[in-house]
């Protein structure tokens, strides 16, 4: 039986118990999950540490505080006087130009796990710009939320590569970000002058919860360990027709639309593993059907090693395009799914799951030269 509550420090925690040797001017990719143990900032204990002159921050913000999509202008923290650069979006150039005046980047920003997840291409593209200018790149590691153990998923084809998959990854990869980091620097031949600030304390058959440390949210719309897990699989209804919870208290774990038929999918889906699929309804205050009464699904996951995220939603997914005329997949759905196969006319979706997570197996086995626990 695996230990409850261990006792975690993250990188930025370990920086701010033995320091590191920063050199020259530094810049801070962060948000609002830069945070130590006691749940102070990353920012202010780095101000003591270091040159600290500039703040980045991905998709949602430095402070976390934008939702899904929406571009940052560039500002002065109020916080801290330092100016803060957004790398998310089109119009980057003037960041770009900020980054590249540095000596050292530092990464610290908590990941969920999931290969659409934009934080880990923030941090492999300011990698790229950073191995291009001969400047160091530092990331203070964090957990993987829903632990090391298990990759799940398509491995992405290059050829649907974009800002919410860029490398043949698993859709679940089972890596923190630090090991990713890692990882993608050699196999991706990015090269920069990398380094890692391993964790103390944390083993790969943790879930978030089993640490000791709390919980904050990475997004606006991940505010639990479960929506992380269920995100792995029904991100994927973004690029539908349903809702897929946004705008509810239970985004991501629940799914629906006016005219779904939720008692005929779940009969048609069957019991499965570690989730029960409950019949429910709700009125999303945002984001797709706002203000409209959906009949939908809700997962409740009940046993997270058995619960596989991936391969229930696709079964779903499948369920409800043999069932509703009503339903449509938009063709964007690929760059989620990392494949097209979705699309095709002998589509199996047992086959489908059997043979990807077949390639997500091999592709973690392969992983494992990058651990670091």
């Amino acid at each position: 039986m695996k230990s409850r509550k261990q006792k975690i420090l993250c990188g930025a925690d370990v920086v701010a118990r033995d320091g590191f040797d920063f050199q020259g001017k530094c810049g801070l990719i962060t948000n609002h999950t830069g945070v130590l143990r006691d749940l102070s900032s990353t920012v202010d204990m780095l101000k003591s540490k270091c040159n600290l002159v500039a703040l980045f921050g991905p998709e949602h913000g430095v402070r976390g505080d934008v939702q899904a999509g929406e571009s940052v202008a560039s500002y002065t923290d109020k916080k801290t006087g330092l100016p803060a650069y957004s790398l998310f979006g089109d119009n980057i150039s003037e960041s770009e130009k900020a980054l590249t005046a540095l000596d050292t980047v530092i990464f610290d920003i908590q990941d969920v796990g999931a290969r659409f997840y934009t934080y880990a291409y923030t941090m492999t593209d300011a990698m790229k710009l950073c191995a291009e200018h001969s400047i160091k790149f530092v990331v203070l590691d964090r957990p993987n939320p829903i632990g090391g153990i298990k990759a799940e998923g398509t491995v992405l084809d290059r050829k649907f590569s974009s800002f919410v998959g860029r490398f043949p990854t698993p859709t679940r990869s089972g890596l923190t970000i630090g090991e990713f980091a890692l990882m993608m620097n050699e196999t991706e031949n990015i090269g920069c002058e990398l380094a890692v600030i391993p964790m103390e304390g944390w083993k790969r058959d943790m879930y978030y919860d089993d640490t000791d440390l709390c919980f904050v949210q990475p997004s606006p719309n991940i505010p639990t360990v479960d929506t992380a897990f269920v995100y792995i699989g029904t991100c994927i209804f973004e690029d539908t027709n349903l809702s897929e919870g946004r705008g509810t208290t239970k985004p991501f774990e629940m799914i629906g639309a006016p005219w779904l038929d939720s008692k005929a999918v779940i009969e048609t889906v069957g019991k499965q593993d570690g989730v029960i699929l409950r019949k429910c309804s709700f009125t999303p205050s945002f984001s797709d059907y706002e203000g409209i009464f959906c009949h939908g699904i809700q997962l409740h996951v009940t046993d997270r090693d058995a619960f596989s995220p991936f391969a229930v939603s696709i079964r779903l997914l499948d369920a409800i395009r043999k069932t509703h005329s009503e339903f449509e997949i938009e063709r964007d759905i690929v760059k989620l799914l990392g494949t097209d196969e979705i699309f095709s006319s002998d589509f199996n979706a047992e086959e489908f799951t059997e043979l990807e997570n077949s390639k997500s197996a091999e592709w973690q086995t392969f992983s494992k030269k990058w651990y670091l626990y």
